[in-house]
């Protein structure tokens, strides 16, 4: 038993075995920076230090320019020790730099999840704004993503995405509440469905009843022909909004335009949150802005 601690280059496994006390650093692939700089961390905390397998160097144990797949490096000592040491090095990383060296470190397993949220208003509501540095939509040929907002009450939180969402990697962003419901935004290139270049207004791709027909589909995973309860058109700051409501499922949808992408801005609830809670998830679905 024992806890892991994953990065883009190493991953450290703290666990019992014939040693219990024992920092095992194992080095995956690519740079040997985390590595050496562990070794430097257990060595600031008056930790013995030997390695099980050839240097853990750059280039590898091997000749001029080879590389060695594994290397481990093992930390004896005191478990407290050992567990400084750890904490250490995790708290550089976390920060964006390796201790001991400067080294800046692109911290690629959280680049999706910069957060986004504000404080509380005095109705305890946060405002999320895409964060400008979030990782996505930086494609050959397409300008970075044109932030968005939107307001969400207490005990709304933002939940990971996966590519094997509906919508797959268009997905931008989900968030969700056990007590009232979900959402998502889906930001998708333009000149997917469309021959459209420049600067695209909603207007410019279709109809509120083309826009639903064509993308509906997109959010609720049917046809939804005999499902939509209204549709509006909204103007914010210069730039029109498609609001839908549709029955079953339970789902409020925006879509607007901007730049060269369509973003749809979905909020759903089972029947019974939608009974209990209609009035906040329409306040939420209503705040969505791009900025």
């Amino acid at each position: 038993m024992g806890s892991t601690l994953f990065t883009s280059s190493c991953f450290f496994s703290l666990r019992g075995g014939s040693d219990p006390h024992h920092l095992h650093l194992l080095r995956a692939s690519g740079k040997s920076y985390f590595c050496r700089a562990a070794a430097a961390a257990a060595a600031q905390k008056g930790t013995e230090c030997s390695t099980q397998e050839a240097a853990v160097e750059e280039g590898g144990g091997g000749g001029e320019g080879s590389t060695t797949s594994t290397g481990v490096v093992s930390f004896s000592g005191r478990r407290r020790e050992a567990l400084a040491a750890g904490l250490f090095l995790a708290s550089g990383l976390v920060l964006g730099v390796v201790p001991g060296t400067g080294l800046a470190v692109k911290q690629g397993l959280l680049a999706g999840r910069i957060p986004g949220l504000s404080e509380p208003d005095e109705k305890g509501w946060r405002t999320y704004r895409r964060p400008d540095d979030k990782s996505g939509g930086h494609g050959v040929g397409w300008s970075p993503i044109i932030p968005y907002t939107f307001k969400v009450p207490p005990g709304w939180d933002e939940v990971p995405v996966s590519i094997a969402d509906l919508g797959g990697t268009e997905i931008d962003l989900r968030f969700a509440s056990s007590k009232e419901g979900r959402l998502f935004v889906i930001v998708a290139p333009v000149l997917r469905f469309a021959d459209l270049e420049g600067e695209v207004t909603i207007e410019m791709i279709g109809t509120p009843e083309k826009v639903i027909n064509a993308f509906g589909p997109e959010v609720i995973g049917e046809n939804v022909e005999g499902k939509v309860l209204t549709a509006e058109t909204v103007e914010h700051s210069g730039r029109t909004y498609y609001q839908f409501e549709l029955e079953p499922p339970h789902v409020l949808i925006t879509a607007t335009a901007a730049g060269n992408r369509l973003y749809l801005f979905s909020v759903t609830a089972s029947g019974l949150q939608w009974k209990r809670h209609y009035k906040d998830l329409k306040e939420i679905a209503d705040s969505f802005r791009v900025v």
